[in-house]
This record gives C-alpha cells, sequence and structure tokens, in this order.
C-alpha cells in the first residue's frame, strides 16, 4: 500500500497518476475534500480507497499500521504563502508532518515529506540544500516557516538520513485547477490571454529588476512526480532535496510561452503588486541541483517552453484538463 496524503490536491493526485503510470493501483489517498473541488482531481486515477486526514490521523495516533504500508508520500499541507492563521499552521503543516514522520520511523516505512522553496526566504543565503546550512534560513512567510520547522526537527532528531524531504520551487502542471489566488501564473494566464488577448505581470520594486524580469525556477509537475517515483525506487538516497530546475527564468519569458503556446501575439503588461505581499516578495529563486544529480538522478527536466506548451495544448485547452491514468 503506498499512501499519499494530499491526494486529491495538485502535487498529490499527480504523484497518484505517476503510480497509476507505473502499473501501481493499490493506493490510500489521505485528504480532506471539504467544499472545494479538488474531487475532481481524482476522477481520472485509480486507488484502492479514500480517507479523511482527521481519522488518518487518529490511526497515526494509535501507532498501529494497518494499511501494511510500503511508503507514505507526504503531500498534505496548506500551501497557502498568505495563511495568517500561525496556529493552524503550526498544527497542520508541522505537527502532523512529525506525527506522521514518527510513525513512518516506528514501522521502517519509506517517508517522502514535501517541503518548500519558500524555506529559503529572500535567498540571501543561497538555494543550497545542503544539511549544513537550513539552521541560518529565515523564511519571508509563516507557510515556509512551518515546513522549516520540519527540516530543523528532522536534523536535530538525526534522522534526515532516513527520510527525504523535498524543497519544491515553482511548480505548475495539470491538476492545480482549484487553487484559486494559490493557482500557477500559466494556468492564470491561460485564461487571461483566452478573454482578453493579454497577460498582466507584476512590477518591479528593485532597480536591478526590469518589470516582469523577476527571476523564478519553475518546475513541471510531470518532472516532480518523476523525482519522487526514484526515491521510492532508491531508499538509499535520504535527506534535504531541492527540486527545481537549477535555472532562473524571467516572468516575461514565461508569459512568451504562454503566449506561443496559445499560438498568440505576446502583449505583456505590469501591475501594480499588492503592498501587502511587496516585503516578502521573492525576486530570485533557482535550486541548486546538484545534491540530487550527485545522488544519481539523471533525468533531464523539461524546458519552460516545451512545458508551457504541453501544459497548455494538452490539458488546459482540453475539455477534460485532468491528468488521466
Amino acid at each position: 500500500m503506498y499512501i499519499v496524503t494530499g491526494g486529491a490536491g495538485f502535487i498529490g493526485s499527480a504523484m497518484v497518476w505517476k503510480l497509476n503510470q507505473m502499473g501501481i493501483d493499490d493506493i490510500l489517498i489521505v485528504d480532506n475534500l471539504a467544499k472545494t473541488d479538488k474531487w475532481k482531481n481524482l476522477v481520472n486515477l485509480r486507488y484502492e480507497d479514500y480517507i479523511h486526514r482527521d481519522q488518518f490521523f487518529k490511526f497515526i495516533l494509535e501507532g498501529d499500521d494497518p494499511f501494511k504500508t510500503d511508503a507514505v508520500i507526504h503531500m498534505g499541507a496548506c500551501s497557502s504563502t498568505t495563511e495568517q492563521d500561525a496556529d493552524f499552521l503550526m498544527e497542520n503543516n508541522y505537527r502532523y508532518t512529525q506525527m506522521l514522520c514518527r510513525f513512518c520511523l516506528q514501522h521502517d516505512v519509506r517517508f517522502i515529506n514535501a517541503s518548500s522553496a519558500a524555506t529559503y526566504g529572500d535567498g540571501q543565503f543561497g538555494f543550497d540544500d545542503d544539511h549544513e546550512g537550513i539552521d541560518r534560513l529565515k523564511p519571508m512567510n509563516m507557510y515556509g516557516y512551518s515546513k522549516q520547522l520540519f527540516d530543523l526537527w528532522a536534523k536535530r532528531g538525526g534522522v534526515l538520513d532516513k527520510l527525504v524531504s523535498l524543497k519544491f520551487f515553482n511548480v505548475f502542471g495539470p491538476n492545480e485547477y482549484h487553487k484559486d489566488d494559490m493557482k500557477s501564473v500559466i494556468c492564470k494566464a491561460f485564461h487571461q490571454i483566452g478573454e482578453t488577448e493579454e497577460m498582466k505581470l507584476f512590477k518591479s520594486y528593485k532597480p536591478e529588476y526590469p518589470h516582469g524580469g523577476q527571476k523564478r525556477d519553475f518546475v513541471y509537475i510531470k518532472d516532480c512526480v518523476d523525482v519522487m517515483w526514484w526515491f521510492l525506487q532508491n531508499p538509499q538516497a535520504n535527506g534535504i532535496f531541492n527540486i527545481g530546475t537549477g535555472q532562473a527564468r524571467e516572468w516575461n519569458e514565461l508569459a512568451r510561452s504562454v503566449f506561443a503556446a496559445m499560438d498568440v501575439e505576446p502583449n505583456i503588461s505590469y501591475i501594480e503588486m499588492p503592498e501587502t505581499i511587496r516585503d516578502k516578495y521573492q525576486y530570485f529563486t533557482q535550486a541548486n541541483m546538484s545534491k540530487l544529480v550527485e545522488a544519481g538522478y539523471d533525468k533531464p527536466f523539461t524546458s519552460l517552453e516545451d512545458a508551457a506548451k504541453d501544459y497548455v495544448q494538452n490539458y488546459l485547452a482540453q475539455e477534460d484538463p485532468y491528468l488521466k491514468s
């Protein structure tokens, strides 16, 4: 049994899709569907059962493993970088992850956890995933801090060599449609361009970056799940790892890739950034991917242009845009 927490969410459902592609459907999905549209991510997928997050947590607290688990892929978390309820993030993102990690260590179960590039803050200390440097990182929002806390806890407890914690950079791709304001810019741009033939980007407030010239490490969801599958097949590889492409790209380049995928002439305008996020905005992110390569992962990452084309033409432009097993 493979347990995927957050299995109806963006990265979680994509991982279920990957497992299905590899012929696996003995999967338990853990999530909190509530009144969201996340259930639509599951319609095209194959899995054994679904269990609510709270009910699953009761099993964890009891210390039993009734599922005969091979691996837990823990993608379940509040991923909103603007979430203001710090107590909720402490409980949902940090405490829950601690409990689940202990459960996996107790039962000798492979544990793959979703950390985040938000742990790097403004990037003043770089974007290296070495264990020695994580103590000095200063996340700029509570979401990033909740992820940082688990990595620090695992380091202090001496268990980083028994688990995988993945620092996802700017992930985009199919099955993110339920994320509202947290959807990728590519997803938002497709609909914006379709309606207005124009794309709006935030202005820059730093002279070294032109408008739209802010840079991020954009990584396609299909590459992310390929990496996670590799970790499932290589249990000797453990620790904190970045998941990005290793190449920072401008928002302007991302915009042009969407226009090209839609066969529309580029038309970009620049708008004011909300004051609430200006002092927390990351102007540059670029994953150092050498550690993953040194661990043995050798599959190339999809270019921004090719990924945007696949996402736009094979998903966003389709009547059923969801990943299909």
